[in-house]
Order: C-alpha cells, then structure tokens, then sequence
C-alpha cells in the first residue's frame, strides 16, 4: 500500500471523519485539551512532594483536601446555575481562568498553608468549568458521534501521559520545588492560551443561547431553589439514575484503584518504586491502541454489550491483582493490560449513556447536580478504602471487584437510548 492509500484510508478513520463531521466547538476543544492535559500530567506526580518538601504536614494536606471536596460540592451546584446564566462559552473560559490559570499563579509561588489552600479553592472553580465544558462539547454535535468524541476527550488525556517522564528527570537534575514552579507558571501560560481560543474558535451553542434567555431576569437564588423540582424529576428518571449510578460507582473504583494501586504494588507484591513511572504510560499506549485500532468496529449506538465487556474485563483485572504472587511483575503487567481495555471500553461510552439519558433542555443544572453527587456519595468510600488498606492491602480490590459486579447489575437493566431520536 502506498502513502496517499495510507492516508485516505487515515481520513477515512472514524475517528478523523467525526471531527470532519462535528465543526466548530467538538473540534476545537478536543484539539485544545492537550493545552490542559500535558501540564497537569507533569505536574500530577509531584503536586503533594512539592508542598510536603516546603514544609506543609500531613495533616494539613489532608485538610486542605477535605476543604477543598466541600467546596467542589458546593461549586457543583453553582456550576449548572452559572453555566445556564453567562453561557456555555464564558463560564467554560470563566472555569479554566480562575481554576487553572490563575490557581497555577498561586501554586507557584506558594510557600505556606494559606497559599496552598488558596490556590486549591481557586481551582475549585473547575467544578463550575466541567459543566459548562461538557455542554460546550456536545450540545451541538450529532448525538451517534458522542462516543466517538468522548474517545477523543479520552485519547487527549492519554497522549499527555507520555509526556509524564519529562518532569522526573526534570525533578532529578534540579529537585522538586524549582522544576514545579516553572511548570506551574507554565500550565497557567498554557491555560490563558487555552481561554483564548476557546474565547476566537467556540461559539455558544443552541441550547446555551436558550437558557441564557429564559434565565435572564431570574436570579441565582430562584435558580437554586428550582433544584427542589428538579432533583424530584431526576430521582424518577430510571434510565438517568441507573446511568448515574453506574458513573459512580466507575468514580469511587478509580478513585480507589489510583490512591492505592502503587501502595500495593510496592508494599505487598515487593515490586521496585522504578516501576510505578512505566505503569501509566503502558496503560495509556494500551488505551490508544485500543481506541485508534479496535474502538470504531464496535457499533457506536450500542452500550449494554460494549459496558457488559467492560466490566467483566475489570473483574478480571481485580482478581488478577488479587492474587497475584509477589515479586511477580508480569501478573501487574497484565493487570494494566486488561484494565486499560476495559477502561477504553468503559469511560467513552458510560459518559456517553450518561448524557443521552439526560434532558437536553436541563442538561447544564442536571450536570452540575449530578457532578456535586458524585463528590458527596463517593468521598466516604476514600475512608473505608484506607480502612480495608490497613486490615489488608488486597482488600480495596476486592471491594472494587464487587462494585464492578454491582455496575453490571445496573447495566443489565438499562434500555439502549433512541440515538436517532435525541436532539443535541
């Protein structure tokens, strides 16, 4: 095959034909997430080194971590209010200015609790972001290609992990401190890049301009009152419920995975900390593979199988780590493996459900609300998982592996959304 066959039948990808297909905002800010997703990525690994090494303690880390999940409960709430009010495109600039750009000013130049603390409720502001983000992207793209750009959202944040490794051997030539404040400064470059051309290249959808209208002459606190009609309507919504429950539960199981998958890698399998850098970059070539090669010969209308799939691969995946041998790397080898197929399964397509299920007219409220549960449901389980950690290093995966099981309960009584029928 030669190279202009190769590359009409890469323009032909589905992948590439969806943002052919889906102009202006799916576009731009799927090809603009990396501006987000490379500095974060640099930054992920040392962001709680770098305040322990300039003196904050434990204890204050975990209370500037409790503070800031309460914050995010009550922003989460504000941020479908906002989203409605300003509009999808300003409160989306609003979020990645004051939660991103200007919380990254504070980061770097923090030496104390109250800086860190600052800085972490600024970034609070993201909660407000997520909302009206999603309904940036999605609101005016064709409801059969959501998959399909949620696996583009899904491929930006894996492309930057790759990039990860740089700011380690940043970090072992000059330390941690000096080498996060110039990538602090330079994520909060990165990010008023990112508002400028969210700012030049989006436009506020159909449905923003809708809402924005109807909710010009209400105020904040009538909107905030509505929620007692509108979390009424949601509770008996079956197919958003079961869909919401279904994003929880993937919520709490990578929270717990995330926190105490290198604890028990290290501490109980005897696995060298060298390993614990080659992990997330395997997972994320895996994903890719996954989602490039095999993802668009899945139908992109069907969620039961493809979830179904998921899901039994993340039970596998649980018991592989379960009951695997010390000093074994290969069975962690293959956990990533099989957890990074689920994962590219699973992630696309329950964001996907998620939004389908939803009422387009209340998507931005029904968001917000859905994203402040999900904070207040899932942070008690943070606790019960380091309780399990400490009786048994195996047991939070095991608890992961029932909740698996749970999920797909509630998939199996899900009903596949009308696609054609929905409205974007």
């Amino acid at each position: 095959m030669n190279w202009k066959a190769k590359i009409r039948g890469l323009k032909n990808h589905p992948l590439i034909q969806v943002l052919a297909e889906n102009k202006g905002n799916p576009r731009t800010l799927v090809l603009i997430e990396p501006l987000w997703g490379i500095p974060y990525n640099l930054i992920a690994p040392f962001a709680t080194l770098y305040m322990y090494t300039q003196g904050i303690t434990d204890i204050q880390i975990g209370l500037i971590l409790s503070v800031t999940m309460v914050v995010q409960v009550f922003f989460s709430f504000f941020g479908g209010i906002l989203t409605d009010k300003l509009g999808r495109k300003f409160t989306t600039m609003l979020g990645d200015f004051f939660g991103w750009a200007l919380a990254c000013l504070v980061w770097a130049i923090s030496n104390n609790f109250w800086l860190f603390l600052g800085a972490a409720i600024l970034n609070c502001f993201e909660q407000i972001n997520q909302t009206a983000w999603y309904c940036l992207l999605i609101e005016d793209a064709h409801p059969k290609d959501l998959v399909n750009i949620y696996t583009w959202v899904n491929i930006g944040g894996l492309v930057a992990v790759f990039f990860a490794p740089l700011s380690g051997l940043f970090v072992t030539s000059y330390s941690v401190v000096p080498v996060v404040r110039v990538l602090y400064f330079l994520f909060a470059l990165t990010m008023i890049i990112k508002t400028c051309i969210t700012f030049k290249f989006c436009h506020e959808t159909r449905q923003g301009k809708i809402r924005r209208s109807e909710t010009k002459g209400v105020s904040v606190f009538q909107m905030l009152g509505e929620y007692r009609q509108l979390i009424p309507r949601l509770l008996k919504d079956k197919g958003v419920l079961k869909a919401v429950t279904v994003s929880v539960i993937l919520y709490i199981t990578n929270m717990v995975s995330t926190n105490f998958f290198s604890l028990y890698v290290t501490q109980r399998l005897g696995l060298s900390e060298n390993y614990l850098a080659f992990f997330p970059i395997l997972n994320a070539a895996v994903m890719l593979i996954f989602m490039v090669g095999i993802q668009h010969r899945l139908n992109a209308t069907k969620f039961r199988l493809p979830l179904w799939m998921g899901l039994t691969l993340y039970c596998v995946a649980a018991l592989v780590l379960i009951f695997s041998p010390a000093d074994s790397p290969a069975f962690v080898l293959l956990y990533v493996f099989v957890s990074a197929v689920a994962a590219a399964l699973v992630n696309p397509r329950k964001d996907a459900l998620l939004q389908l299920n939803i009422n387009p007219q209340e998507r931005a409220r029904l968001n917000a609300l859905i994203m402040a549960s999900t904070v207040a449901f899932s942070s008690p389980f943070g606790y019960l998982a380091g309780w399990l950690s400490s009786l048994d290093r195996r047991l939070p995966f095991a608890f992961t592996f029932l909740l698996f099981i749970v999920a797909m309960l509630f998939i199996s009584r899900i009903q596949e959304p009308k696609i054609e029928e929905q409205e974007s």
